[in-house]
């Protein structure tokens, strides 16, 4: 933490964690409202606040990157509320199956935190926010959720353990990369990556859905998997064909 409270970041922290701070109480208001609505655990609430802290936590180290910017700015107070969105979501693992009403509510927060996908990278650049923090954090929220609602879709019985590859593919990359430095390599931007995370998103969203069942949320989840699969294994193709030569 000491690069975190040097003199030229203080102005940037402190004003990361005011907003971190103006959003905690919403985040905890709706988990208590989810909680008394739906007859949740107490530990519901607690859970949730803390995969909240933990995600800023986690996204700290990575703040010098938001320089020379002073600011939190508007779009990362958006993926801030789509980050509140997922930790409700995370809240519920490991919970008793949800009743339908809560199911309809979850997915209707998860479809609030995808449409809110593209508006943050949009505020961005409308406003001159854009930096690398910006999209590192825009981007590890998109893979949380997905993780997040690939549990909730096991967990509830919509699809097997394999279901999980949704969320774990990208942390395996990375995990991966350790052991293989050419896969750290930056890769281009492409549309499709962001095409393929909407739908992925959007189909465990949908199995999540009460009238939805299996087989149809099995075939459901397993092609938006496959389609994900296919995604990394291009950019795993191109990363080997432009891996440096060794040394």
């Amino acid at each position: 933490m000491n690069l975190l409270t040097a003199s030229p970041l203080r102005p940037l922290v402190f004003n990361t964690l005011f907003h971190f701070a103006a959003a905690l109480p919403l985040v905890a208001g709706l988990a208590w409202v989810l909680t008394e609505t739906f007859q949740l655990s107490p530990h519901y609430v607690l859970q949730t606040l803390a995969v909240f802290a933990g995600l800023l936590l986690a996204l700290l180290p990575f703040l010098p990157q938001h320089r020379p910017l002073q600011r939190f700015g508007a779009a990362n107070d958006v993926t801030l509320l789509r980050a509140g969105i997922a930790a409700l979501a995370a809240g519920l693992i490991g919970q008793a199956e949800p009743p339908p009403g809560l199911a309809w509510t979850l997915a209707a927060l998860a479809g609030v935190a995808l449409l809110f996908d593209g508006v943050d990278g949009w505020l961005a650049r409308r406003g001159g926010w854009q930096s690398p923090f910006g999209a590192r954090f825009d981007l590890e929220v998109d893979a949380f959720l997905i993780l997040v609602l690939a549990a909730l879709v096991y967990q509830t019985d919509k699809a097997g353990g394999w279901v999980l590859l949704s969320g774990a593919l990208r942390y395996g990359f990375i995990a991966l990369g350790y052991a293989l430095p050419w896969l750290r390599q930056p890769l281009p931007p492409r549309r499709r990556r962001q095409t393929v995370c909407v739908i992925q998103t959007a189909a465990l969203i949908l199995c999540l859905l009460p009238p939805l069942t299996p087989p149809w949320t099995t075939l459901l989840a397993a092609g938006a998997l496959a389609l994900l699969t296919l995604s990394f294994t291009v950019d795993t193709i191109w990363l080997a064909r432009h891996a440096p030569p060794p040394k």
